[in-house]
């Protein structure tokens, strides 16, 4: 089986009930769930959360719940592996085969169908990677600048980059927090995602991670651009 899991736990504290707070009228979490199931990738759509208010929205998009995650599994610090692996330990518990896993993160209003597709066609030929999307840094992250806060003043965090021109810089990309895709033994060895993956770069408006509210806003003006 193929396994899209939503992890969505209720205690989000820079934007207080992000998962369900509207979003262009909608839940947040609808966006994830539903490209999930328009996708037709998945076997089944499974939300991971600590949360009745998130369950019954995802029951009423249809996606599964078919249990509550534990405590343990839903403060702030826990990473994303484990999560999984507590999806994946209780499918195989409940006799379920389980064959590969797309976490999908609640907050992804700007998730493409057709990179999921895409990722699973790099899985094929990258089974024991990861495979998530990336977008590329607009300015060289070899040339950025560390400021003092107290005076402005301003130094190169890579100061034998100063003088050299950025067309001579490589690229440099960042996560854009979105989905991870893997085969089961790969989310089960707790192999760190960033460091074992192959990835799809996307455009950079695909690449808005929403942490605050300046971030919301953007994400909701892209959408409604996207939809003129």
């Amino acid at each position: 089986m193929i396994i899209a899991v939503i992890p969505a736990r209720g205690g989000s504290k820079r934007i207080p009930r992000k998962n369900v707070k509207l979003f262009m009228g909608l839940p947040m979490i609808t966006y994830s769930i539903n490209a999930a199931l328009n996708s037709k990738l998945f076997d089944k759509v499974i939300v991971s959360t600590d949360d009745h208010e998130i369950c019954s929205i995802a029951k009423g998009c249809g996606a599964e719940v078919p249990f509550f995650r534990p405590d343990c599994l839903s403060d702030d610090y826990t990473p994303t592996v484990p999560v999984i692996q507590h999806t994946i330990d209780y499918l195989m518990g409940n006799g379920l085969r389980v064959d590969a896993v797309c976490c999908i993160y609640p907050c992804a209003p700007l998730i493409n169908i057709n990179d999921l597709i895409e990722a699973f066609s790099i899985l094929k030929e990258n089974s024991n990677k990861y495979v998530f999307p990336v977008v590329k840094f607009q300015s060289s992250i070899r040339r950025a600048l560390k400021k003092e806060c107290s005076t402005n003043a301003v130094a190169p965090f890579f100061a034998e980059n100063e003088l050299v021109r950025t067309q001579d810089l490589d690229d440099a990309y960042f996560d854009s927090g979105s989905f991870y895709l893997a085969k089961k033994k790969t989310w089960l060895t707790s192999l760190n995602i960033h460091s074992n993956s192959v990835v799809l770069e996307v455009p950079f408006w695909r690449g808005i991670d929403i942490d605050d509210e300046e971030d919301w806003v953007l994400a909701e003006n892209m959408c409604k651009f996207l939809r003129k």
